[in-house]
């Protein structure tokens, strides 16, 4: 007789989601950047349009020679995780980069390792990121092959003999000679071959522009094409450890962009592709797993952790991935927690649904049940049940998703929401006392993804919690935002609506 599973543990939390404590969240400042994030605020940025026949380029080397700081540069902005461990990278990290104003797919590589503990979990990754970073390399255009100016290891000289069948396409780029530091020793590449070689420093930006013209000379931009500007549905893909992030990321884009393995901690940058669905374009933002502070014991899981979080920042709707099986963590919580601040849409994702024992719509129901104990102030966020492994659940998963960023960048006239107000007003009025007496004047809409309004009242500091909560919960059911966060500021005012303009 087979063992029977274990129930879920869907427990009932000791505070709501407003109290979560969020201090096992890490908070402290991202690595010191040293280029300045672009933002635009009403056009859609070149590297966010659809194209297609980009130029593929990939930088390669061995672990720890800068690749990720040089694929940061080139996008102008951090991306990659930076580290002077080596190994840091696993996943092709990939991006549009604009080059000398004109797009280019770029691929940051997981570095190539000679020596590997052989039956080992970590040998293994090793050789899935080595297996990874060969394939782009035979799929590039342009391959910046990153070498380090000094002392030449084994690592190199094999991974240049790996170069040769691709040597038409590789440009040979010595990292790390700031200044004219260690050129000497650069020289030494010489030996190999190599038509050109390029001293640069990716940190400092030394002869970055120089590389830049010499990777754009070798890309054949006659086929690229825009074949859509308008902005894609940004999806963060956010939980604990080994909960199937990575696989519905695969599974969504078609693609083996993230490595999928056992291994706990696998993922470590965002990784990011992209995917079409019912019209709409979608950019996937795969994270690392998120877990207590207390369990983060490098600077490598604390950044990676640190970019994960960070993509709240970005994206639109966040995937919750909580495994159905082993049931819900505090931490969960906590990640709930920060993205209803940001005012991000939100779906709880039961993912390996396949693997209960009961699969039925009881069983949807109980596991709702239970998710809204935990998430007490997010029982209008969407629970959907799936299995990223098989497929199942995928179209109600997107077209949640499709639902959700309607609703997120939906605009309400301020005629239309003023009218609806003193409908909430005449159906409940604000409360009066001699000590609590206030006036609603009026509401407008101040942005749209993330959804907030300000009402306007002649004395803000004394309108309770209950009647903002009121008027809140009619935002929400009355004016079609009933699956998303709603932000609500009170101001003062003493001027009517009518008159705000005299």
């Amino acid at each position: 007789m087979a063992k029977k599973k274990s129930k879920p543990d869907f427990s009932k939390p000791k505070e709501s989601l407003q109290q979560a404590d969020k201090t096992n969240i890490l908070e402290k400042e991202e690595e010191p950047d040293f280029i300045t994030d672009i933002t635009y605020k009403d056009d859609v940025a070149p590297e966010d349009k659809e194209y297609e026949g980009l130029p593929l380029v990939v930088i390669a080397g061995r672990p720890n020679v800068g690749k990720s700081t040089l694929f940061n540069r080139f996008l102008r902005k951090r991306v990659a995780i930076t580290n002077d461990q080596p190994g840091v990278t696993r996943d092709p990290v990939e991006a549009t980069a604009i080059l000398n104003d004109k797009p280019v797919h770029l691929v940051d590589t997981g570095g190539y390792k000679l020596t590997r503990d052989i039956g080992s979990k970590e040998a293994e990754l090793d050789d899935y990121v080595v297996e990874r970073s060969l394939e782009m390399i035979d799929k590039a255009d342009v391959v910046i092959l990153l070498l380090e100016a000094g002392v030449i290891t084994g690592e190199d000289e094999e991974f240049i003999i790996k170069m040769r069948p691709y040597w038409n396409k590789v440009i040979a780029a010595v990292n790390k000679t700031e200044g004219g530091k260690n050129e000497a020793e650069a020289w030494n590449y010489a030996k190999y071959g190599f038509s050109k070689l390029i001293f640069i420093s990716a940190e400092h930006g030394d002869r970055i522009s120089e590389l830049t013209d010499l990777v754009t000379a070798r890309c054949d931009f006659s086929k690229v094409k825009v074949v859509s500007e308008e902005r894609p549905i940004k999806i963060a893909i956010l939980g604990k450890p080994n909960t199937g992030k990575s696989t519905l990321s695969n599974r969504l884009t078609h693609s083996e962009n993230s490595i999928v393995c056992d291994y706990a901690g696998t993922t470590r940058d965002v990784v990011e592709g992209g995917f079409t669905y019912g019209g709409k374009n979608f950019k996937v933002l795969d994270t690392a797993g998120i877990r207590r502070k207390a369990r983060v014991k490098d600077d490598v899981e604390y950044y990676s952790v640190n970019r994960a979080i960070k993509t709240l920042d970005e994206c639109d709707v966040v995937f919750l991935m909580i495994d159905a099986v082993e049931g819900l963590a505090e931490q969960d919580k906590k990640i709930c927690s920060l993205a209803y601040e940001k005012g991000r849409a939100i779906i709880f994702v039961l993912n390996k649904w396949d693997l209960k024992e009961e699969q039925n719509t009881k069983a949807v129901k109980a596991a709702r049940e239970w998710m809204n104990i935990m998430f007490a102030h997010m029982d209008f966020a969407p629970i959907l049940p799936l299995s990223a492994l098989n497929g199942e659940g995928i179209k109600d998963l997107l077209n949640t998703t499709i639902k959700l960023y309607d609703q997120l960048t939906k605009k309400i006239g301020t005629a239309s929401l003023n009218n609806a107000l003193q409908d909430w007003l005449d159906r409940y009025p604000p409360p009066a006392s001699k000590t609590a007496h206030f006036k609603i004047r009026y509401m407008t809409q101040a942005s749209s993804n993330p959804v907030s309004f300000i009402i306007f009242a002649t004395r803000p500091e004394v309108v309770p919690e209950s009647y903002i909560t009121y008027l809140k919960n009619r935002i929400r059911e009355d004016l079609g935002f009933d699956q998303i966060p709603v932000l609500l500021e009170i101001k003062g005012s003493r001027t009517k609506w009518e008159d705000r303009n005299q």
